[in-house]
This record gives structure tokens, C-alpha cells and sequence, in this order.
């Protein structure tokens, strides 16, 4: 095992804890609180600051770009809750972008995997009609015209908790980026070699 720097081993262990306990709150409560993400949200910032100074915050900025970006696109049109929006934001604030990115990439597969697992053994279980009874929205008035879905219907139709895959995603990226945790936060841009060739 590599051995590895404070900053990185607080990385480790408030990703680690973050994800697990968002998790756990998303599984059992269909949500996840403000309580828990913005804590964690502003506690990184400081964690950049106190251990990456600029470089560190300016890697936060991106990855909250494209951790909050990707996920508030997504809820914008309906494929989320805000609570997702919020655990990647503040998850990707301590991750910075390049481990952000693998996060998404990483968490997208599982929830297809898992998708894809759940439906069909819904079908062998309960038959295609008890698959789309419990999945597909079917709100109706009396009279039989669809009706909007509350939140608690819509969160009973959740195929599964978008905080597992998460949660699992940062923990594979982090053990497979344990070695290189403690490189640069940023790599610096190079200017392009110069051919000087017939000088």
C-alpha cells in the first residue's frame, strides 16, 4: 500500500465516509439532506485551500462544473433528484475534475448494470405487467386521465438509490487512484515543443 500524504488520506476517508452515509441516507429515506451535503460542500473548499491553495481551487471549480453541471442538466429534465445534484456537487468539490469525471463515467455504468439487472429479474419475478405497474408512472384521475405524480410516488418508482452507484463508483476510483493521489492536482499546461530543426 502506497504510503500516502494527510491531504490525501482526509480524501480518502471523508469521500469514503460521504458516500457511504449518502448512501445509506438515499437507500432508507428515498433523499438526501442539505444537512449532509452542504457541510460537506463547504468543508471542502477549505479543504483545498489549507492543502492545494490555488491549484486546489481551481481543480474544486472544475470538478464542481462538471460534477453539479452534468446532474443539474439531468434533474433539469427529469432524469434525477436534487438530492443527486447536491452529493455529486459536493462530492466533486473534494475530488476536483479528473477524479470526478471517472466518478460519473464509473457511477453511469453501474446504474445501467443495475437497471438492466433489476428490470429483468422484475420480469422473470413479477411478468413484464408487474414491471411496468411498478416502474412506469400510471397516476390516474378518477375518470381515468393521467394525473401529475406526487413525490413520494415518483420516489417509490425509483428503480434504485443514485447514491449506491456513487458511493460505489468513488470508492473503486479512489482505490484504483490511490498510488497517484498525492501527484498534482492540476497539471500544468505545457508550452508545445518547437521544431528548430534547419536553424
Amino acid at each position: 500500500m502506497p504510503e500516502l500524504s494527510l491531504a490525501s488520506w482526509i480524501l480518502v476517508v471523508v469521500a469514503g465516509l460521504f458516500t457511504a452515509i449518502a448512501a445509506i441516507w438515499d437507500y432508507r429515506q428515498h433523499r438526501i439532506p442539505n444537512k449532509l451535503t452542504l457541510p460537506v460542500f463547504f468543508a471542502g473548499w477549505v479543504y483545498q485551500v489549507i492543502f492545494h491553495q490555488w491549484s486546489g481551487l481551481g481543480n474544486a471549480a472544475l470538478g464542481f462544473l462538471v460534477g453539479f453541471g452534468v446532474l443539474f442538466v439531468l434533474w433539469i429534465v427529469g432524469g434525477g433528484g436534487g438530492g443527486d445534484v447536491k452529493l455529486m456537487g459536493a462530492l466533486s468539490v473534494w475530488l476536483g475534475y479528473r477524479l470526478t469525471l471517472l466518478v460519473l463515467i464509473a457511477s453511469t455504468a453501474a446504474v445501467v448494470v443495475g437497471t438492466v439487472t433489476l428490470v429483468v429479474w422484475g420480469v422473470f419475478t413479477k411478468g413484464v405487467r408487474g414491471v411496468k405497474g411498478e416502474y412506469l408512472a400510471n397516476a390516474r384521475t378518477a375518470d381515468g386521465k393521467p394525473r401529475a405524480e406526487t413525490i413520494p410516488e415518483k420516489q417509490r418508482r425509483r428503480i434504485m438509490a443514485y447514491a449506491i452507484p456513487v458511493c460505489v463508483a468513488t470508492w473503486l476510483v479512489l482505490a484504483w487512484k490511490l498510488p497517484t493521489l498525492d501527484g498534482p492536482a492540476v497539471a500544468p499546461i505545457q508550452a508545445p515543443a518547437q521544431n528548430v530543426e534547419g536553424v
